[in-house]
């Protein structure tokens, strides 16, 4: 296997189709067949499904890709280096769950590299599943969710499915972020039957809206007013207008959604553990473990009750 296969290979990943791949190789559709062809020989996997409207790459395929990206782009930045003395362009990628802190950190991550002229960051903010997905397809280097005692087992199988593991940052209890407007602002410990009233909103998991992929704890609670969202934007916007709440690690960042919401203790022994998950066989790229490094400066000693302004 060359590194001249692999390029081809991605190439037909990126075209969905074998015959418009040659055309942008200058090489004949045979010779780009058969290149496929050899590498899925050697390496005892089928990395397209074939049909009359292209291709697609398979799950196996779908991981093969991942590696295959990183070694040609890892190839590129030491030939940009050490061969043609051009400055080589940073890469970067990170998927989360809705948690500002995480894009905090990206953003502070970031800072650190304004004066370069060549960098490619890429973050998503999305559903347990995708963010999952995301990192064993290698669309990410890290992925950022959270484990708790009710869904390790559940989301550590497919993990394992994937050959990803999670690496624990730090736990925390369980806080009702809301609005400063809400009537309950002002209490120092909620209780979840404080809470009757007043909607809880969540993010929405889609097919996979399974109790184990919600991204908040209490997802088996039964909620009398519930309501489902799929943006950080719209859940800000129901707790000024409907007193609306979520529950959460009780990490705000003032200086992105304003100071206009707060973090309460909520009266739960349940605590929730933040993470990452990354590939088993991969280390940690040089901007990845500074990533991390922006994300351990989250973690904390339990306070009694706080506001978002103490807490940033």
């Amino acid at each position: 296997m060359t590194l001249q296969q692999l390029r081809q290979i991605i190439m037909v990943a990126d075209s969905g189709s074998i015959n418009e791949a040659a055309k942008r190789l200058f090489i004949t559709q045979p010779s780009l067949s058969a290149t496929i062809k050899t590498v899925e020989n050697e390496t005892g996997i089928e990395i397209f499904n074939r049909s009359n409207r292209g291709i697609i790459a398979t799950a196996e395929g779908e991981e093969f890709l991942g590696y295959a990206r990183q070694v040609s782009e890892q190839y590129q930045l030491m030939e940009d280096k050490y061969l043609t003395g051009t400055p080589y362009k940073k890469k970067f990628g990170v998927s989360m769950q809705h948690y500002t802190f995480a894009v905090e950190a990206f953003i502070h991550l970031i800072r650190q590299y304004e004066e370069d002229n060549l960098y490619e960051f890429s973050i998503f903010e999305g559903r347990t599943i995708d963010v999952i997905e995301n990192v064993r397809k290698q669309v990410s280097e890290l992925g950022i969710i959270y484990e708790n005692d009710f869904n390790e087992n559940v989301i550590g199988k497919i993990l394992r499915e994937g050959d990803l593991e999670f690496i624990p940052l730090f736990s925390c209890n369980i806080y009702v972020f809301m609005a400063k407007s809400n009537p309950l602002a002002k209490k120092e410990i909620i209780k979840m039957e404080d809470l009757m009233d007043y909607p809880c909103c969540t993010f929405d998991q889609g097919e996979r809206n399974s109790f184990y992929f919600a991204e908040e704890v209490l997802s088996t609670y039964s909620y009398r007013k519930f309501i489902k969202v799929n943006d950080r934007a719209t859940i800000l916007n129901l707790m000024v207008g409907l007193n609306g709440y979520t529950l959460c690690s009780g990490i705000i960042c003032q200086e992105l959604n304003g100071p206009e919401y707060i973090a309460i203790p909520l009266d739960t022994k349940e605590m929730m553990r933040i993470g990452y998950i990354k590939h088993k066989k991969m280390r940690l790229s040089e901007l990845g473990k500074k990533y991390v490094e922006e994300l351990k400066k989250y973690e904390m000693q339990e306070p009694g009750p706080i506001s978002s302004s103490d807490r940033i």
